[in-house]
């Protein structure tokens, strides 16, 4: 950490206090472009390895190599929290991204959905996933690389396969449907059971009702096959609840990038505009950095066919703000998440102003608006966001041939498969299952379809 850096944010932090930013501390740590990327990627200062992080990190150095992507920092939420600033970066850029860390850090500390899945997980998300990087590298030497990346690869084919409205820590299922109490009697009852008759013999004890596996469709992929998987052994089923908990832990960062991306970006502008410590060449270059973060993609006269978290959250603060006021806004944080903050707060006027539509691309590369209406642009945005953007898959049945059935709700979720992908999938979950694994989806068609593994 440089030492005007180190006193900007010295004097940043008990400003953010005054204007009423709540927050866990924040640890800064300066790094080189090479580890910037590599935390990015991996999702985490050390994480279990695997070879889909080196693909996913030769995808985001292409990305930057082409300009289509820039990193300024990668935080974690926690008690403290935990901030990475590239070394790279100008002062001006740090200072800014500093200020936009506040942000974050107040906003996961205030969020509920933040604040339940790390009441679940504990506060300091890196050391759970060096713990859990320890034991895979353990599990490396004691049963070789290849074994292990067999669980690794059904495991993290499935990350997104969660079910967030569960705990972090659940029992198996109740063997037994619960005995049925006896109704209550009532008055009548009780002196009709008092008249004089003959004694009537006990009724037979009911048999208890054994449970299907599951008793329900069940969401939750990773801890349905760490829990039942017939031949796991005890290592293979802990690498899978590692990785559950990582997804679980990641899973309000991805439901709230919007809120979250916004909120920062309105703190960190605010925070600039009133430091007035800053000098004024080093105030204009942030402000400057400010405006290349928060527009749309596109430029000039272009219609942005995407939706900038940064711009399209910073504008919807702005407008709560100045529309409701700042304690509700503070609600808003509290309560929400982005699809409830969309749907709730993308109003008409600011959907117009922004120029939001719908749109189709055709195979010709011409691009047809298709919608303006408010509902249908909402839904577009926040298509992607559901399920973490997979299929919405359900075990089904367990068959007493130890055949696993697994369903794809295709009316819930709107997505057809990617029949290449599913049949990739499903030969890396009987690896482990290793028992006959098949899905069943519509697809979209009438006609049901049966995959295979």
């Amino acid at each position: 950490m440089t030492d005007a850096l180190g006193e900007y944010i010295a004097a940043l932090e008990p400003l953010a206090r005054r204007l009423g930013l709540d927050y866990h501390g924040v640890d800064f740590e300066l790094v080189p472009a090479s580890l910037m990327t590599e935390i990015a990627v991996y999702g985490l200062p050390v994480r279990m390895p695997h070879w889909s992080f080196g693909v996913r990190y030769i995808h985001q150095l292409v990305r930057q190599s082409m300009g289509h992507s820039r990193i300024f920092e990668v935080m974690f939420p926690g008690n403290p929290c935990h901030a990475f600033l590239m070394d790279g970066n100008t002062l001006p850029e740090n200072t800014l991204v500093a200020a936009h860390v506040l942000g974050h850090a107040d906003f996961s500390r205030n969020n509920a959905l933040f604040a339940r899945f790390h009441e679940m997980a504990g506060s300091n998300i890196i050391e759970m996933a060096a713990a859990h990087a320890r034991r895979i590298d353990r599990a490396i030497e004691e049963f070789g690389q290849q074994r292990v990346e067999t669980v690794l690869d059904a495991a993290l084919a499935l990350e997104s396969h969660v079910d967030v409205d569960r705990p972090l820590h659940r029992e198996p299922y109740p063997a037994h449907a619960p005995e049925r109490k006896a109704p209550a009697k009532d008055a009548f009852r009780e002196r009709f059971e008092r008249l004089p008759r003959e004694a009537q013999p006990e009724p037979p004890p009911v048999p208890q009702q054994r449970l299907p596996v599951p008793p329900h469709p069940e969401w939750d992929l990773l801890w349905f096959i760490a829990q039942y998987a017939p031949d796991l052994e005890q290592w293979e089923r802990d690498v899978f609840l590692a990785v559950r908990a990582e997804s679980l832990y990641f899973y309000p960062v991805f439901a709230c990038q919007i809120m979250n991306e916004g909120w920062a970006s309105y703190w960190h502008a605010r925070l600039l505009r009133e430091a007035d410590f800053l000098p004024q060449d080093l105030y204009l270059q942030a402000i400057k950095s400010h405006s290349d973060v928060v527009r749309p993609f596109a430029a000039g006269e272009q219609s942005a066919l995407a939706v900038n978290p940064y711009h399209f959250g910073f504008t919807l603060w702005e407008h709560i703000v100045e529309k409701h006021g700042m304690e509700r806004a503070r609600e808003v944080c509290r309560d929400e998440d982005d699809f409830g903050f969309v749907r709730n707060y993308l109003d008409r006027e600011l959907a117009e102003k922004m120029d939001l539509f719908t749109y189709q691309a055709r195979s010709d590369g011409e691009v047809l608006v298709t919608s303006r209406d408010l509902d249908a642009v909402r839904e577009a945005i926040l298509a992607p966001k559901f399920n973490y953007g997979a299929p919405r898959i359900a075990i089904a049945e367990f068959r007493p041939d130890g055949t696993l059935v697994l369903s794809h709700d295709h009316a819930g979720d709107g997505r057809g498969l990617d029949v290449a992908r599913a049949n990739k999938v499903l030969e890396y979950v009987q690896r482990v299952w290793r028992r006959p694994v098949r899905l069943v989806t519509t697809g979209g068609l009438r006609e049901p379809l049966e995959l295979a593994a």
